[in-house]
């Protein structure tokens, strides 16, 4: 199960970044050109949420079952002087969680405002900050925190 789950895992990040940049796109198309705020607007802010809860349960999921996170938490002491184990086990899935919940929060204050430029612009702020959190979060091949390289 856990193999299986990691190949759409795989798939299934590239689909939240790419609705995630869209998303954006479409916010600031609108907000700065004065569109009214479609259907389409709605549909695409409505899945990129979407997809976003469904990789996080993905990614719950593929955590609780991940050789290192069981090893992190079963020598905790001796892991967490690993910055590499320490980043999967804590800093990764804090900020992407955190940055699940305000995409979340994000999606739903939408829903609320009536203003087309409301509307764009909560879309708008809300997904660019949880964009950067993720962008945060990944082990890039360069980042001080634990790195992994672009193609395994």
């Amino acid at each position: 199960m856990y193999q299986g789950l990691t190949f759409y895992h795989s798939i299934l990040r590239w689909l939240v970044v790419i609705s995630l940049i869209y998303s954006i796109y479409r916010a600031y198309r609108g907000y700065f050109y004065n569109y009214t705020f479609s259907r389409h607007d709605n549909l695409v802010r409505h899945w990129t949420a979407t997809i976003a809860h469904i990789q996080l349960l993905v990614g719950i999921i593929l955590y609780t079952q991940s050789p290192v996170i069981i090893y992190f938490w079963k020598n905790f002491n001796e892991a967490i002087q690993n910055l590499d184990a320490m980043f999967f086990a804590l800093i990764h899935m804090v900020l992407m969680l955190f940055a699940i919940v305000l995409l979340t929060i994000g999606s739903s204050l939408v829903k609320r405002k009536i203003s087309n430029k409301e509307k764009f612009k909560t879309m708008l702020i809300w997904f660019i900050i949880a964009l950067v959190i993720i962008f945060i979060a990944i082990p890039w091949p360069f980042s001080p925190l634990a790195n992994r390289p672009y193609i395994r």
